[in-house]
């Protein structure tokens, strides 16, 4: 019924087969997924400490720095400034948006199985959690 396919693809390169590609384990691809996700709540850790500093986040970055650090081969993340967060919407916003970073990289360690990451972002969805409920706010 079907006349089959006489001619090479115009998508095969000459000379090439699909192992002369470089492929990512996926470990390596969650491995890269996690360090994002880790970097991105280190710059909004970095943001809140630039509006609001404590040694909790001092702390907090710090670790994250590290997990990002191991995660990426040693090489060290890229740390947010003061200037970036004079534009940013307020403390609320920034928790939130932390509290959601976390999330996200505490679902791709427990994916990978890194308990020490998974430990991290599952204490700061607990202390991000907590500052983004206005209610704790206006209390303290």
């Amino acid at each position: 019924m079907y006349e089959p396919i006489r001619t090479k693809s115009v998508h095969t390169m000459a000379g090439t087969t699909p192992c002369d590609f470089p492929h990512r384990s996926r470990e390596e691809e969650l491995d890269i997924q996690l360090a994002g996700h880790l970097a991105a709540l280190l710059a909004v850790t970095d943001e809140i400490r630039a509006l609001a500093p404590s040694a909790d986040l001092d702390t907090a970055a710090e670790r994250l720095a590290g997990q990002v650090a191991r995660l990426r081969g040693g090489s060290t993340p890229v740390r947010s400034t003061v200037a970036a967060a004079v534009h940013e919407p307020g403390a609320v916003a920034l928790h939130q948006r932390a509290h959601a970073l976390a999330g996200r990289a505490l679902v791709v360690a427990a994916s990978r199985a890194d308990t020490a990451a998974a430990i991290l972002a599952a204490e700061r969805m607990d202390a991000h959690a907590s500052a983004a409920d206005p209610r704790e706010l206006a209390s303290h």
